[in-house]
């Protein structure tokens, strides 16, 4: 019987050792693989990292405000060329001339924080100020925060151009109810309903150029510049809301009323006093 069995089992030997011999090559050949891909990745990799690296950089230099990439000072949204590196007298804390910040969300932002800190408004009691912001926020569903930022925004603006703020809030109700992304079927957008591919100058001073229409910020200012320029042409308070309207006739479609409607009921619920 075991001479019987000796050719089989040499057999079987032989056949195990085949089939060993060639799993050890092969695993040589997938070790060897993965040695050079090792080596090639490792000198790639840096490259790849300083890449990134570069990409990044180059990214948010481009995202940064010009007004952070020349070393200006920034004050809720405004900046001022420090002329002290030229010689010239340093800024004071009541600056004389300034320019738009940048970027008219970051701006936004910075009003935001001022809201939240409780800033006084010059002629308006805390109690009216609260009063005013009550109303708005309650009627038109807006938050209370944002409700303070807008206030602050239609003063700054409305008094530069020596218009009355509480219009100013009237003609955001009547035209977005407050909804800073409105839009007209007409292409009239934000808070103001500026009409960007009119008024496309207005914008211009910021980064973001017509996207900036949906900042509060930006959309205010637009607002209030154009119905100071109708008010100047046309010569009188309704005069300058048909223009701001866009009516060319003697009829405004009513617009002009509703905006001095929800001034008066503004004027009412805060105890401020209309400005003509």
């Amino acid at each position: 019987m075991s001479n019987v069995g000796h050719p089989w089992i040499h057999r079987s030997l032989r056949f195990i050792h085949s089939r060993l011999g060639e799993f050890v090559h092969l695993c040589a050949i997938y070790l060897g693989i993965a040695v050079l891909v090792t080596i090639a990745a490792g000198a790639a990799v840096p490259t790849i990292r300083d890449q990134a690296n570069y990409i990044y950089d180059v990214v948010v230099e481009a995202l940064r405000p010009d007004v952070m990439s020349r070393g200006e000072h920034v004050t809720l949204g405004w900046w001022l060329h420090d002329e002290s590196e030229n010689g010239a007298t340093a800024p004071s804390s009541t600056p004389q001339v300034m320019r738009p910040s940048s970027s008219a969300y970051t701006h936004f932002a910075q009003v935001l924080q001022q809201s939240a800190n409780g800033v006084a408004i010059e002629g308006v009691s805390r109690t009216q100020l609260q009063a005013l912001r009550s109303y708005i926020s309650r009627k038109y569903r807006v938050s209370s925060l944002a409700t303070g930022a807008l206030i602050i925004l239609a003063y700054e603006n409305g008094r530069a151009r020596d218009l009355d703020p509480l219009l100013i809030l009237a003609i955001i109700a009547i035209e977005s109810s407050y909804n800073p992304f409105a839009e007209s079927s007409v292409g009239a957008q934000g808070l103001m309903q500026v009409m960007t591919r009119v008024h496309q100058d207005k914008l211009e001073d910021y980064t973001e150029g017509n996207l900036a229409v949906f900042s509060p910020v930006a959309n205010i200012r637009a607002g209030t510049q154009i119905l100071y320029d109708c008010k100047r042409r046309r010569g009188s308070l309704t005069g300058a809301l048909a223009c701001y309207v866009g009516a060319t006739g003697p009829s405004d479609g009513g617009y002009g009323a509703k905006v001095l409607a929800e001034r008066r009921r503004i004027a009412l619920a805060s105890g401020i006093a209309v400005q003509d």
